[in-house]
């Protein structure tokens, strides 16, 4: 199975991209880096592609145990060196949930499938993935 993404650089620090189902996205740097705040960073996009991969695991994994769910909210917390490198190198994920009757061992349950089993997002930040790079000079 194989993945693609690509974006295209519209000047300044910012760049566009669309995603698979045809969205746009655009991210950009902070103003105090040279960027004009036209996007998002491309670290919350790390931290919104978390959050949201371990939102739909939970939801699913939830509905499949007949569990009432009626919010999920997620909140991310990344922290990472004031000098360089920067990697972060703690997230905190915390999850608020309101529901019917909730079964919070199921809850739990839910939320340690998702990380330890489904949300790709969230194993490739824990685990250390291979990345390999290329580049391609074209005529202009």
């Amino acid at each position: 199975m194989m993945m693609q993404a690509k974006m295209g650089w519209t000047g300044g620090l910012k760049f566009e991209g669309t995603s698979a189902f045809g969205h746009k996205i655009a991210t950009d740097a902070s103003k105090g880096a040279g960027g004009q705040e036209d996007g998002y960073k491309p670290t919350e996009l790390l931290l919104f592609g978390m959050a949201g991969c371990a939102g739909i695991d939970i939801v699913r994994i939830l509905q499949k145990q007949k569990q009432k769910l009626t919010s999920l909210e997620i909140e991310m917390t990344a922290h990472q060196n004031d000098d360089y490198p920067r990697p972060f190198h703690t997230v905190e994920i915390k999850f608020i949930v309101r529901g019917d009757n909730l079964d919070e061992k199921k809850l739990a349950m839910a939320i340690d499938l998702s990380e330890s089993k489904y949300c790709v997002v969230s194993q490739t930040v824990a685990n250390r993935t291979k990345v390999t790079t290329s580049y391609e000079v074209l005529a202009n």
